[in-house]
Order: structure tokens, then C-alpha cells, then sequence
């Protein structure tokens, strides 16, 4: 993506969930073709994103460093498409299991068996679909310092500490993002030097404190799990699920707390003589009203459905955001 200077510096953060960031891929696939058509005058200069916002954040920073927005849009859609659940075995044992999980969460859940029980089949598979559409070997090339910055969530399982793998002070390889997705009841824990790794998810979802660091004007969250619910969940799935998007969100909305503290002590001046300038954080919602177990769920209409809902959200912010009238916090 060719650098812009005279517009808006803005940074994306993608928000994890699953099968749900299917929508993640489908609004930055919207955000990347509107830029390249011109009509939009900002540049990207930072990604971050959280399990499978990590990997759609991963696809589109790839495309960037070699200068071709159009290939992290070809690069998206052939994740997903590969990702879905194709074959008419692999439909099949789809759809058993998301039956199955919806009528288990009825009763407290699915029973669960630890991943170190069986072969790690399905990360080994991640690895290898990365792996294909991403040469990390040949990252260390293309990054240059004026590269957009890529920042990936995970969490520490030993010490308990956050950790967001930097492009900027590591070198990006495959394990920092399966650490980002490495869901504790379906992955092992990835290991990274002496440390070991889970899902981004309980720790910064998706990675946003270090974002000011590359003085954008803007920070656009592209969000999966919603902020508020429409009634009071009393079954347990509704229960559950509600749970799960606020625990998703609490550490989101913690980290845009602290950017409008420092927003409001721009405004009244206690910062003035400082680099500090007001950041504006805007949100690209996932509004489809879905269960928890649909994040599994790798259909391949429901995954082109979560596309295009994504694509269609992107470009209504971008209509309204073009006119300055975007969502805020």
C-alpha cells in the first residue's frame, strides 16, 4: 500500500472469535480494496489482531510488505475458502458437531478430553495452511522500517503476562501465530523459547497499547464479540455465551479506556509540550446475533455469509467515516 502522507495515519485491530472472524477477513478485504481504489485518504500504518483476528491481521500485513494490497485480498480469501469445511466428509463431521455442542450446551457443555491425549492433528494443519500462504522464512526481507507494524496476541501461560509478538523487535514466524489461536481445550499450549503460549483471547483481545506508538490518527477495531445484549440471558447457552463476550471484550475496552484518558488530558491541556495528540478509536461491528458454538462452526455458506457481512459493515463505515460521521467511543 502506497504511503500517504497528506491523510489519515490509522491502525486496525482485529478482534478474535473463531469461525467469526470470517468477518474479520471479509472487512479488511473491503477496507483494502477501497484504499487501493483511491476513494479513501488514509494510510495503514499498524495491524494487530488476537487468534483468528491475528491471522487475518497476518494475511494483510503479508500482502502490504510486498506492496500489493490486492494480494493480501486474494491471500484472505484463500484462507477461508481452504479453511471451510469442503469435502462432503468434512461437512458431515461439521455439522455433527455444532449440532452436537448446541444440544451439550443445554446440559453444561460438551465433555472435554485434554489435547495432549490425542495427536495435534488440527494445529499441525493451521500450520501447514500458514505455512502455504505465508513464506516466513522470506519475512526478515520485506520488512523494512517504514513497514506497517504487526502485533500478535497471546498469552503466557506460566507467568500469567500478556504478550504481544511484535514486528518490530521479533521476527515474525508461524508459532507466534498459532500461540495467538491456540485454544487451551482443542490446542497444546505452543511453545516459544522457554515460554509457553495460549490464546491470545485471555490476554489482549485484540493487542491495542502499543498501537499510539506508531502515531496514528486513528484506530479502527474491527469487532466480533458484541458490547451489549438485548435481553438477560437465563438458559444456560445464553448464559454462557453471554459470558464469553464479556470476558472477550474486557480487555479491548480497558485499553481504549486508558487512549480516552489520555485523549481527554490532550484536550484540557495537562499534556500539552508532549508528542501526545488525540486518537480517535472507531469500530467495525459484527452485528449477526450468533451462538458461541457457531465459532466452530467452518460451513461454507455460513463462512461466505460472515464474509460478505463483513464487507458490507466495512463499507458502510467507510461511507459514513468518508463524512466524518463514523461510530466513536
Amino acid at each position: 500500500m502506497a504511503e500517504n502522507n497528506n491523510g489519515r495515519r490509522v491502525a486496525i485491530a482485529c478482534q478474535g472469535g473463531g469461525s467469526h472472524t470470517a468477518f474479520t477477513a471479509g472487512a479488511l478485504k473491503k477496507l483494502l480494496k477501497e484504499k487501493d481504489a483511491g476513494g479513501h485518504d488514509h494510510e495503514l500504518v499498524a495491524l494487530s489482531g488476537t487468534s483468528g483476528g491475528a491471522i487475518g491481521a497476518l494475511l494483510a500485513w503479508y500482502g502490504l510488505l510486498m506492496k500489493d494490497s490486492g494480494k493480501a485480498v486474494e491471500l484472505l480469501d484463500s484462507f477461508w475458502r481452504e479453511n471451510s469445511a469442503n469435502s462432503f466428509r468434512d461437512r458431515t463431521l461439521n455439522n455433527w458437531f455444532i449440532r452436537t455442542s448446541r444440544l451439550f450446551a443445554n446440559t453444561g457443555g460438551m465433555p472435554t478430553v485434554s489435547p495432549y491425549f490425542y495427536p495435534d492433528w488440527v494445529q499441525d494443519r493451521l500450520k501447514s495452511m500458514l505455512e502455504k500462504y505465508v513464506d516466513f522464512g522470506g519475512l526478515g526481507e520485506l520488512v523494512e522500517p517504514s513497514s506497517p507494524l504487526l502485533l500478535v496476541g497471546a498469552a503466557n501461560v506460566l507467568s500469567g503476562e500478556f504478550k504481544a509478538f511484535s514486528s518490530r523487535r521479533d521476527r515474525i514466524d508461524v508459532d507466534m501465530i498459532l500461540a495467538s489461536a491456540a485454544i487451551p481445550i482443542m490446542f497444546r499450549a505452543v511453545s516459544i523459547g522457554k515460554d509457553v503460549y495460549w490464546d491470545g483471547l485471555f490476554s489482549q483481545n485484540p493487542p491495542i497499547r502499543e498501537l499510539p506508538d506508531e502515531k496514528p490518527d486513528e484506530i479502527w477495531v474491527i469487532q466480533i464479540n458484541p458490547e451489549a445484549s438485548a435481553s438477560e440471558p437465563k438458559s444456560m447457552p445464553d448464559i454462557i455465551d453471554r459470558r464469553n463476550e464479556l470476558s472477550g471484550n474486557l480487555s479491548l475496552n480497558q485499553e481504549i479506556y486508558f487512549i480516552e484518558t489520555v485523549n481527554r488530558w490532550v484536550e484540557e491541556g495537562v499534556l500539552s509540550g508532549t508528542k501526545h495528540e488525540v486518537i480517535e478509536v472507531k469500530r467495525i461491528e459484527l452485528l449477526q446475533d450468533l451462538d458461541c458454538e457457531s465459532k466452530f462452526n467452518r460451513d461454507p455458506e455460513f463462512i461466505q455469509g460472515l464474509m460478505a457481512h463483513g464487507e458490507e459493515q466495512a463499507g458502510k463505515f467507510l461511507k459514513e467515516h468518508a463524512g466524518g460521521g463514523g461510530k466513536t467511543d
